[in-house]
């Protein structure tokens, strides 16, 4: 009777873990396509803020290449016409960062540094530990209760 009741019990056991290990390798590939998108949204908003900077930053870029160009010739100054150069660095960056490839280019440069220079990406103290973040709340929750004495 108790090896029949201890059988039963150890086949529940097992489908209830089987289930837990489901559902949390569900909640995490749920985790991950919602980080996902989050982060494409961030990228949308990112791409969509530097077209309109673009179309402001253009339109400042016109008129002030306009009215250079058009002060250079009456008072016979090209020395006026030098601001445009550095203008037009920033309008190349611009136009390259909201229609171009520079999305591309520092992706590329992102995994190049992940693949060989990943020493670079680590955290002053490393990564955070459960015992650091309790050890740092208690020490802040000791300093919370000794400025309320």
């Amino acid at each position: 009777m108790g090896f029949l009741l201890s059988k039963s019990m150890d086949a529940n056991l097992k489908k209830q873990q089987e289930f837990m290990l489901h559902n949390s390798r569900l909640q995490m590939e749920r985790q991950i396509v919602m980080q996902n998108q989050m982060r494409e949204r961030q990228m949308a908003m990112q791409i969509a803020w530097s077209r309109e900077f673009l179309k402001y930053f253009g339109t400042f870029f016109t008129v002030a290449t306009v009215g250079l160009t058009i002060g250079a010739v009456k008072r016979k100054k090209p020395v006026l016409l030098g601001p445009i150069i550095p203008l037009g660095f920033i309008l190349a960056y611009q136009m390259d960062s909201a229609y171009g490839t520079l999305i591309y280019r520092m992706r590329g440069e992102a995994e190049s540094i992940m693949a060989s220079e990943h020493d670079r990406l680590d955290l002053p103290l490393g990564t955070p530990t459960f015992d650091s973040i309790e050890k740092a709340r208690r020490a802040k929750s000791n300093l919370t209760s000794f400025l309320e004495k």
